[in-house]
């Protein structure tokens, strides 16, 4: 059984430290999406309140070393802040003396952040024995760890694996939350159960598509991945983004849910633009014709037409469980995210259980103005998610304590 945290979890004096995912969006060092940093907040605030002193640790992008500055957590660092209304002092390392110093020094109900954990390439080298030496130093100075960064439970790294092996481990209210959520997508789903699926790539989806076939009743397509299918069923795409490699899956797939009696819902009308542009000029052309504009097979298509999302919107609607990941469209181009705020405005209805998906799709519905308070649940994990969805294993849950 998952560990947990609970009333009864004594935390006082303790040092804590509090493996987030603070993996935001920055547009020169800007934070552009703050929500995965607001998602952790209540865990934080309930350790401080509990007398627990809290050292929060988080990675951002994929940095190549401690000079990668504008991979610095002090964004970070600063609008945790703000939301807490105190100072948030950024140690500078994730290592070392003046970290443990820092560390040692830090009151009951006070809160410090760490550098980015991958500044230090421990935190996610493939060497295990790597992984445990970095772990083994925070151990000496720590003395519980809580896990409420859900994005990074699929991966095995130092501050995710082996530090909570080594302290007594918990849940956040976060992950709690995801497992509790996705627990439900997977084992007993109110019907209507539907799927919304956009995003670039069929690659990226492949798992999750197999894996949710014999449970659901409807899956929706639509984002960049629709242009492989489409291109599978023989209709010209122009220059939209194709997998080549993927159209025998791409038929494959097709036939399965045939087989599994489940609808597979494919645009009818496509937004073709004559390039990747928020200005690009564009028209809305049906599947059979989308290479009949001004531009040709130079065209691309860049989100679903109105057409189709009325008619998805009508699915999700009409469904008691809805779960969606990835896009309609290019949602950043105001011209091309009318698909995708179509479709969420259409979870907003659902009466039963609505998740969206993290990724991209949380980013989505934040930017297009939608309150999160809307939605059933507004997953952080993205590629976790996924995971979880397909029954893959999840070292960073299955050190807590968690067993399917």
């Amino acid at each position: 059984m998952l560990r947990t945290l609970s009333e009864d979890t004594d935390f006082d004096g303790q040092v804590v430290f509090l493996r987030v995912d603070a993996n935001v969006p920055l547009d020169k060092g800007v934070i552009t999406d703050d929500g995965r940093i607001r998602a952790f907040v209540p865990t934080l605030e309930w350790l401080l309140a509990k007398g627990a002193a809290v050292v929060v640790a988080s990675h951002l992008g994929r940095p190549s070393g401690p000079e990668d500055v504008g991979l610095s957590l002090a964004p970070v660092a600063e609008r945790l802040g703000e939301l807490l209304n105190t100072p948030v002092a950024l140690i500078p390392g994730v290592s070392g003396p003046l970290v443990w110093s820092s560390v040692d020094a830090l009151l009951p109900g006070h809160v410090c952040m760490v550098e980015n954990l991958r500044f230090d390439p421990r935190e996610t080298s493939t060497d295990a024995a790597e992984r445990l030496e970095l772990a083994m130093e925070w151990a000496d100075h720590v003395d519980a760890t809580v896990v409420d960064g859900f994005g990074v439970v699929h991966r095995k790294q130092s501050s995710v694996y082996e530090l909570p092996s080594l302290t007594n481990s918990y849940a956040g209210f976060l992950v709690a939350k995801e497992v509790e959520v996705l627990t439900t997508l997977t084992s007993d789903p109110q019907r209507p159960y539907t799927v919304v699926l956009g995003g670039s790539k069929v690659s990226d989806k492949l798992g999750v598509i197999e894996a949710l076939l014999p449970s659901v009743d409807h899956i929706v397509i639509g984002g960049g991945m629709v242009f492989t299918i489409l291109k599978a069923q023989g209709f010209a795409v122009g220059a939209s983004l194709l997998e080549k490699d993927m159209l025998e899956t791409s038929e494959r797939f097709l036939a399965q849910a045939a087989e599994n009696n489940v609808t597979i819902h494919l645009p009818t009308d496509i937004v073709m633009a004559e390039g990747f542009s928020p200005t690009a000029s564009h028209v809305v052309l049906g599947v059979e014709e989308l290479e009949s504009g001004e531009v040709g097979s130079e065209a691309m298509g860049l989100d679903i037409g109105p057409q189709s999302a009325q008619a998805f919107a009508e699915v999700v609607a009409s469904s008691k469980t809805v779960f969606w990941n990835g896009p309609m469209g290019v949602f950043e181009f105001e011209a091309f995210s009318g698909g995708t705020r179509v479709l969420a405005q259409a979870l907003t209805t659902v009466t039963g259980l609505s998740v969206v998906g993290g990724g991209d799709s949380a980013a989505a519905v934040r930017s297009l103005g939608f309150e999160e308070s809307a939605f059933g649940h507004i997953s952080t994990g993205g590629g976790a998610s996924l995971e979880f969805l397909e029954g893959s294993v999840l070292p960073g849950l299955e050190i807590l304590g968690w067993q399917r």
